[in-house]
């Protein structure tokens, strides 16, 4: 049986009320919900918010999205008598890169999101917005949420969501160029709502120069079926970039239906989707292969909404559960690569002495590793609070082999 979907109610004109309630951070639907229009001012709507209200939106919508950015911008503009009063065990945290400037802005952006999600939207049945200059964000919409059923009826949901919808529809739209992949225009790579992008480009770089195991050489030149796995496979772009170095058979997996449905587009508009295989599954395939790929979630940190999976791996889950099922999954010869950020070790939240002993406990040597510096803007961003270890920051390919017994 599907899960019981959520009700959102509130009182309006003396009359009570329901709808639907959809939320992409799994939030529940607020307990007070309270009735606002054009005449609220955002000093008002940011009080109601702190305090746990939430804003039902009945005005012009260009005007609630200023009355959000008002709200955001209250935010980040903390008191000076508060910014001195941390200035000290604040600033060294961040200058450190330690955990504790992690779960601090970890913290940050979960009472950030917390009030901003508060100013919500109503939507017809046909996921339409009544509102006075709302935009027609049906398409937005039915991507994230899926096709309208006629049983769901009208919903709520924050405008935050909205945004967060409309955004990703432009970027399905136009798609995210993948230098590695090869020469544009059949290089893009295009992100469905919910599916991590790929524009940490380097990693796909990686992949692309990292010497094919020699058993999977003589295969994929002759263009035969070696099997290659791609673990958490997401939008795709590691097969894609597998495939185009001539891997032949592919078993890509995913337990997220999104990821699979994003990556299926994707293969079969760069043309490689006769090579690849797509499987819902945790972790493995049966059977064996040259080659494993898997680039997990480079945090070890609980996910605060199903979104956050892809960068999130409460308790290192996904990176454990693949070095100690790698292998059982390697045929004699084969590689197992992992693709994984050291971000979480300049936080403190792992060692590299962790990261070794697990390679080691599992069975596995290292063959060699390769490593790139990240090319986004954030280690340059001297405001993030992260800056220190985001600077630091390197992106490495661990080529690893199953350690043969000794005879």
């Amino acid at each position: 049986m599907p899960a019981k979907q959520a009700t959102i109610h509130w009182t309006e004109n003396g009359l009570e009320h329901n709808a639907l309630w959809r939320s992409e951070r799994g939030a529940p639907p607020p307990a007070r919900v309270a009735i606002a229009d054009d005449s609220i001012s955002a000093d008002t709507a940011y009080r109601l918010a702190c305090e746990g209200t939430a804003l039902l939106w009945r005005g012009d919508f260009h005007n609630a999205r200023q009355i959000l950015q008002a709200m955001a911008r209250r935010i980040d503009q903390t008191p000076q008598r508060k910014k001195r009063r941390n200035a000290g065990p604040e600033t060294a945290a961040a200058n450190t890169g330690t955990a504790d400037a992690f779960n601090r802005h970890r913290l940050a952006q979960s009472q950030r999101a917390r009030i901003l999600g508060a100013l919500l939207l109503p939507f017809d049945a046909d996921y339409s917005i009544a509102l006075r200059r709302a935009p027609d964000a049906r398409l937005a919409c039915s991507e994230a949420w899926g096709p309208v059923l006629a049983t769901d009826g009208p919903c709520i949901a924050t405008l935050r969501d909205l945004l967060g919808m409309t955004g990703a529809h432009e970027w399905r739209k136009k798609g995210v160029a993948i230098e590695a992949l090869g020469d544009a225009p059949n290089n893009r790579i295009y992100p469905h709502y919910g599916v991590f992008s790929p524009v940490r480009g380097e990693y796909v770089a990686l992949a692309g120069l990292a010497p094919l195991p020699a058993l999977l050489v003589p295969h994929a030149a002759a263009g035969t079926g070696v099997a290659t796995f791609d673990i958490g496979t997401g939008t795709g772009v590691l097969s894609a970039m597998l495939a185009r170095r001539g891997a032949a058979h592919i078993v890509a997996t995913d337990q997220d239906t999104r990821a699979l449905t994003c990556a299926q587009q994707n293969l079969t508009q760069l043309g490689v989707d006769a090579q690849v295989t797509l499987l819902k599954a945790d972790l493995f395939p049966a059977g064996r292969a040259a080659l494993v790929v898997c680039n997990p979630p480079w945090i070890p940190a609980r996910p605060s909404s199903p979104i956050e999976y892809a960068v999130y791996d409460e308790g290192s889950r996904m990176l454990l559960g693949f070095l100690k099922g790698l292998s059982a999954h390697l045929l004699e010869g084969g590689e197992g690569w992992l693709i994984l950020s050291d971000l979480a070790e300049h936080l403190g939240l792992r060692s590299r002495a962790m990261l070794l002993a697990a390679f080691a406990d599992n069975g596995l040597q290292v063959l060699g590793r390769l490593d790139a510096k990240p090319q986004h803007h954030k280690p340059s961003d001297v405001s993030d609070p992260l800056h220190a270890a985001r600077a630091a920051e390197v992106t490495s390919l661990w080529r690893l082999g199953a350690i043969t017994p000794a005879n």
